[in-house]
């Protein structure tokens, strides 16, 4: 098999700083791959054109990188990367020198924007958000070695280990230890008494449970739920649309739940309150929490 040079190789990059040329215009920083390659000049032209109308940037092609805002900048960087055609596109960190609100617009159109190019697109981030909203699949690197291969809501919903978890969201902890009980079932011991869990994988032996905020609610008497953990609240956290909710349980582990930013009355600090959440809540892990 013939051994492809990297200069050879039909691949798009998206730098992290964009690293477009100050000196050129944003046509001329467009037209730099192709250039190189050899295309014809009125094909370069009609190309240009054609990427800075799908990267919704049309009439800037005659003006410098530094009159451009950042998100601009990252969007020509992105049509100097796609105007090649690539086979394969490398993205580094493309959102981390944005702030917060134009990362989440940006992270939209740079997905409408791929979707429309027939090419595979490895975006590297930290960001979990991005990560998220950008793919179809992730692969979640621990210290070099790949943790798990998942789409974003099976890695969310069904993380394979405690650092999955971890780095996925939001968690809640409870260490313990699982037995099988009868017909497949699971319990784990814990120090807040036994918890059902779906029926286990694992062998058994020491665990822990992972039970996501939005899962772990204030019950009252009437309330489904299959575990109930009596706890003391210790504060609210609003957080947009969302009211961060911290208790005590009366082993001392602090916990988080949820509540939708409503305006209905809540506990106060200090109040005395049930949490709940179902068996098909909550997540069984192999081993303990350092």
């Amino acid at each position: 098999m013939e051994v492809r040079q990297p200069y050879d190789r039909n691949v798009g990059l998206v730098f992290q700083d964009y690293a477009l040329f100050p000196h050129m215009s944003v046509a001329q920083n467009i037209a730099f791959g192709m250039k190189n390659r050899g295309a014809p000049r009125a094909e370069i032209s009609r190309r240009i054109d054609e990427v800075l109308e799908q990267v919704q940037l049309p009439g800037i092609a005659g003006r410098r990188p530094s009159q451009l805002s950042g998100g601009q900048q990252q969007r020509v960087a992105l049509a100097r990367a796609l105007v090649t055609r690539p086979d394969i596109m490398l993205l580094d960190e493309p959102l981390s020198n944005l702030d917060a609100r134009l990362r989440l617009q940006l992270r939209r159109e740079i997905r409408n924007i791929l979707s429309t190019f027939d090419c595979t697109s490895i975006i590297v981030t930290h960001d979990q958000e991005e990560a998220m909203g950008l793919a179809d699949r992730i692969v979640l690197m621990n210290k070099g070695r790949i943790e798990q291969v998942d789409t974003p809501h099976a890695l969310y919903q069904s993380p394979k280990t405690l650092f999955a978890a971890d780095f996925i969201g939001h968690a809640n902890w409870i260490g313990g230890t699982l037995a099988r009980r009868g017909a497949g079932a699971g319990v784990v011991e814990t120090a807040l008494g036994a918890i059902a869990v779906a029926p286990p994988t694992l062998e058994d032996g020491p665990v822990t449970l992972c039970i996501r905020p939005e899962r772990l609610a204030l019950v009252d008497d009437e309330a489904a739920a299959d575990t109930r953990l009596d706890a003391v609240v210790e504060r609210h956290d609003p957080i947009g649309a969302d009211l961060r909710i911290w208790s005590r349980l009366k082993d001392g582990t602090l916990v988080q739940s949820l509540e939708k930013n409503v305006g209905r009355d809540l506990p106060a600090p200090g109040a005395s309150v049930t949490l709940g959440f179902r068996v098909a809540d909550c997540i069984v892990l192999p081993g303990a929490r350092p």
